[in-house]
């Protein structure tokens, strides 16, 4: 299984059965090294409305003819839009042909910002994917919050979490998180694409050590084998 990351929260994810990009912002996100017209996936896991996290789901999906996966209200949204949707809510989960996918809880906001007067888009939530016999779980934009280790208790292999402060969990929080959720490896995210989120990853990812969590922060454009 390989993953590859494009700064912010943005990631994709290549099973042996299918594509997932995790949270799409590639057009308009300073770090990233690609571009959406470069990305080709299966699915498209929107966590939340806010634009840095969804605005090139559109795009993608009409042109791969890739599902775009939300909670409700955000894949009503894409729906009108003439996308491919599944619609789901924190708790709800669906087997999908190459695994099964369950939408998480998380603690942040979620309006709809694709439009001049963003609309209501639901709750914030996170995703643990099972595939190829791992399970994978993106935290979304969140806060940190003690049901983690409900989240946790499925034997995360990889868990992807925020650490840029400000707007989610930073380092002190995003580290008191490891030990709810004690995945087999961490790769942060959510930090370094604006100076208000500005982190250190390899100093996160050093003090995670000390702990006997591992961690890797991953450059924009890198990607793991795991």
């Amino acid at each position: 299984m390989r993953l590859t990351y494009y700064g912010h929260s943005t990631f994709l994810l290549e099973t042996g059965l299918a594509r997932f990009v995790f949270d799409p912002f590639f057009d308009d996100n300073p770090a990233s090294p690609v571009k959406a017209r470069d990305i080709t996936c299966d699915y498209v896991l929107v966590s939340h409305g806010h634009s840095d996290h969804c605005c090139d789901a559109l795009a993608i999906a009409q042109r791969t003819g890739a599902t775009i996966v939300a909670n409700y209200e955000i894949a009503e949204y894409f729906a009108k839009k003439g996308a491919r949707t599944i619609d789901l809510n924190p708790g709800g989960g669906i087997n999908l042909p190459c695994g099964r996918l369950k939408l998480t809880p998380a603690l942040h906001t979620s309006s709809i910002e694709l439009e001049p007067e963003p609309p209501y888009g639901g709750v914030a939530c996170g995703f643990l994917l099972s595939v190829d016999g791992k399970q994978v779980y993106h935290a979304g934009d969140t806060a940190l919050f003690s049901d983690l280790a409900l989240i946790g208790r499925s034997g995360l292999d990889l868990a992807l979490i925020p650490i840029g402060d400000h707007y989610t969990m930073g380092p002190d929080d995003a580290l008191l998180s490891l030990g709810y959720l004690r995945p087999k490896l961490t790769v942060p995210m959510h930090y370094n694409t604006w100076p208000k989120i500005a982190q250190d990853g390899d100093a996160f990812a050093r003090r995670a050590a000390l702990a006997n969590y591992p961690v890797r922060a991953l450059k924009p454009g890198e990607s793991l084998e795991f």
